[in-house]
């Protein structure tokens, strides 16, 4: 898994809604980049429709929201629809952003880790675990510290 202080690998993907995507358009703006297991199921909805619910705050702050699974763009597109999310959730079909960004698991899905990128690009901070709570979590408190927290 790459680690703080390492440059995020670039990548480019298509979004729920069709939409092109690509990393590097999000320079100089922090970004929260989160990835999860499959779309519609228990723990990632509640995981995205927390970072939805809080979406309006991150964006003052400064930072933007990016969700990464290995599911199709159609079920990107329900699950979004589902949890509310106004931030892209990309279709990694292939896998090879979770492959790229060392997240994923034995069977074929991505693990459930989140990666807090600065305005240049680098990872400032990581939070894993299957519990979505302390994601959303780390999130809200970089964006009320207004500066990145430490890591634990």
């Amino acid at each position: 898994m790459i680690a703080t202080g390492d440059l995020a690998p670039d990548f480019q993907g298509t979004t729920g809604d069709g939409s092109p995507f690509h990393l590097t358009e999000h320079r100089g703006r922090s970004v929260v980049l989160y990835f999860y297991p499959k779309a519609g199921t228990t723990g990632c909805a509640i995981e995205t429709r927390g970072f939805a619910q809080h979406y309006p705050e991150l964006q003052k702050a400064g930072i933007d929201v990016v969700g990464v699974s290995v599911d199709t763009v159609e079920a990107q597109k329900s699950f979004a629809q589902e949890c509310g999310a106004g931030f892209p959730l990309v279709a990694d079909r292939d896998k090879s952003i979770a492959r790229s960004y060392g997240v994923l698991g034995l069977l074929g899905v991505a693990k459930r880790v989140t990666f807090f990128l600065g305005p240049d690009g680098r990872v400032q901070d990581i939070v894993e675990g299957l519990r979505p709570g302390p994601h959303l979590e780390r999130a809200l408190e970089r964006a009320r510290a207004g500066t990145p927290p430490p890591a634990p």
